[in-house]
């Protein structure tokens, strides 16, 4: 009971020291939390079947995305510990001198840091449930859902999860403390405050030569990152060079700054310099590690956050170009059976306000290989399907549909043809084979490009722009030459959308058996689409999230670690006659020191990062959205700076 007691009363008087350990530790679990409850937004938001599987898949994606943030959360509360146990070695010192034993100052420890976990994980859970709230409003915008019917909801599944985790992680953190502990000898206990780490200057070659091999690894890693993206173990071999690339390189820098400028007497001598690199340089083993670390952390908390900021914003953008209409049936034309409207008309399912009808056509003449001759050669390494045909509209039938999407209209004389396709790297191809000149051929007839490249449009509907091409023709065309054609209905529905969405989607079996007929909904690629919005939006928020805390949490105890650890030679200063001014300023250079180095790095590191997935966003057929990565930048550099 004395114990406890002494605990208590130790939590009270170590307050400040214990503040960032528990914001840590309560932002951690309210993260943890509300990031697993996502499920629970089912009961409150009217979502239909599409939606509901898609919260599902992004439950199974964050559950797996949990297991690596609990690892985090892990080492940092452990790194928190550390401070916390450094803070008090004076203390702990003191109490065996009375004559406690080890075991019993490890009963203070470890009731200490039960109190503050049972604590922390209530406090923890309390603002995730309530953040989780403010979660249904994004869930609800981003799935475009009704919340007329806004319920409190609590996820019992989430928070035992949450517990359970939680417990795993502070059970190693306990064991870690109890061994810390044990392991002390009452005079280093005693002496802490007095005595840093060793102050090595290391040798100035071995310093250099390791800078080198630290910058040709970083470049090596750079390089395969944006050039060699073909093969994911590459990709895993260019993320591990940057770690290991990036800890030389701290390591290097410790090692030879201190030399450089020891050699410039001006810099060295100048002001309290002389004062603040030897602070820098007795905490080196300590600083190497922690700004290698907070480097990454920052690293990955920009590429992940506007990688994914990038791929949600180029999604809304493709799906409001992709779906113009709401519905696009495709049908092929067989002697003797009826037209799609026919079909649909005899099923009940011609609900709509209004629509338009139209072919396409394929010719032997017109195929991938013979549109782009001019550059086939070029396309040996590309996986394309030369002898694919590629269809034929005629300009009336195009403008048609063109004038019902709202796009532009063509015209053509009676020897042109206009190529249109938006899928960027057919498009890439298809111009550069234009601009050298490419004719095709219909019968005897011969036609000429109007334009030495490809216009934006399409006929489907689709999540993002995957037209590979289509070739739009005069009227006089002889379509008697066609070995193929398809015939294609576009319309918007009429009434009550999603029940006529649902009855289309409910016979898409049925109509495919019986008539052959396909459909593409705005509805189904909405909810399909919105589903990848969310899991990379959300997966990115959570890792950004979890790496922002604990960069900013090593951030601050390394700074609460380092003044503590400095107060008495500031006061020594301070009597020899320093004014406050300069003990400022060598203050603040050790501060800025400590924080610039790792986010120059880091910033370094995101470009490369973000140039690596921005090609893997563009493979997919996505955009990088540039304001997405500036945003994000401006933030985390803002958040950084007001913690330092």
């Amino acid at each position: 009971m004395m114990l406890f007691k002494l605990s208590l009363k130790n939590i009270k008087k170590s307050f400040k020291d214990y503040a960032i350990y528990f914001l840590t530790l309560v932002l951690g679990v309210a993260i943890f939390y509300v990031f697993n409850a996502l499920d629970s937004q089912e009961a409150l938001l009217k979502l239909n079947n599409s939606q509901k599987a898609v919260i599902g898949h992004m439950n199974e994606f964050l559950g797996g995305v949990s297991i690596l943030v609990a690892v985090i959360l892990g080492f940092l509360i452990i790194y928190a510990s550390r401070f916390l146990i450094k803070r008090r070695k004076k203390e702990f010192g003191i109490y065996l001198t009375l004559g406690m034993s080890k075991r019993q100052v490890s009963k203070i420890l470890l009731m200490e840091t039960i109190i503050i976990g049972i604590i922390s994980l209530i406090v923890g859970l309390g603002v995730g449930v309530i953040a989780s709230q403010f979660m249904s409003i994004v869930v609800a915008k981003m799935f475009e859902v009704d919340m007329s019917k806004f319920e409190f909801v609590f996820s019992s599944a989430a928070a035992i999860k949450t517990i359970i985790y939680y417990a795993i992680i502070y059970l190693v953190v306990m064991i870690f403390n109890v061994f810390a502990i044990s392991k002390y000898k009452l005079i280093n206990l005693l002496n802490a405050s007095k005595k840093g780490e060793k102050v090595k200057v290391r040798n100035l070659t071995l310093s250099v030569i390791l800078f080198i091999i630290a910058v040709i690894i970083l470049s090596t890693a750079y390089y395969l990152a944006i050039n060699r993206l073909d093969s994911l173990d590459l990709f895993g071999t260019a993320l591990l060079m940057g770690i290991i690339g990036t800890f030389i390189l701290f390591f290097s820098l410790s090692g030879f700054i201190l030399k450089l400028i020891q050699s410039n007497k001006k810099i060295y001598y100048k002001n309290l310099n002389i004062f603040t690199l030897r602070q820098i340089n007795s905490k080196v083993n300590t600083t190497v590690f922690s700004m290698s670390i907070i480097c990454l952390l920052l690293f990955f908390t920009i590429t992940i956050f506007s990688s994914a900021w990038s791929i949600n914003a180029s999604l809304k953008k493709d799906l409001k170009y992709g779906t113009p209409v709401d519905v696009v049936f495709k049908k092929p034309n067989e002697e003797n059976s009826q037209n799609i409207y026919q079909v649909l008309e005899k099923e009940k399912l011609n609900n709509f306000s209004d629509y338009v009808e139209g072919n396409m056509y394929f010719f032997d003449t017109i195929t991938v290989e013979n549109l782009m001759k001019p550059i086939k050669n070029q396309l040996k390494e590309h996986k394309l399907l030369l002898s694919q045909n590629v269809p034929v509209m005629t300009i009336s039938e195009y403008n048609k549909f063109a004038k019902f999407y709202g796009y532009k209209t063509l015209s053509l004389k009676e020897n042109e043809y206009i190529i249109i396709a938006d899928y960027k790297q057919m498009v890439n191809y298809q111009n550069k084979a234009l601009e050298k000149g490419v004719t095709i051929q219909i019968g005897d007839k011969k036609y000429k490009s109007k334009y030495n490249h490809c216009i934006e449009s399409h006929i489907d509907l689709g999540a993002n722009k995957s037209n590979t091409g289509i070739v739009i023709m005069p009227d006089n065309i002889d379509t008697s030459k066609a070995n193929s054609s398809i015939e294609c209905l576009a319309a918007n529905y009429k009434g009550d959308k999603e029940k006529v969405d649902e009855k289309i989607m409910e016979n898409n079996y049925k109509l495919y058996n019986e008539d052959k007929i396909t459909s593409n909904t705005k509805i189904d690629i909405y909810a399909a689409s919105t589903g990848l919005s969310a899991i990379m939006v959300f997966m990115g928020l959570y890792l950004g999230i979890i790496f922002l805390i604990s960069s900013a949490a090593i951030l601050a105890l390394k700074e609460l670690s380092e003044s503590s650890d400095n107060k008495e030679k500031y006061e020594m200063l301070r009597r020899i006659g320093v004014d406050d001014k300069s003990l400022d300023k060598a203050l603040l250079y050790q501060i800025g020191i400590f924080f610039i180095f790792p986010l120059v790095i880091a910033i370094i590191h995101s470009i490369f990062g973000i140039m690596s997935a921005s090609k893997i966003i563009e493979s997919m057929n996505f955009e990088v959205n540039l304001s997405s990565i500036i945003m994000t930048a401006i933030l985390l550099i803002t958040i950084m700076v007001v913690i330092s």
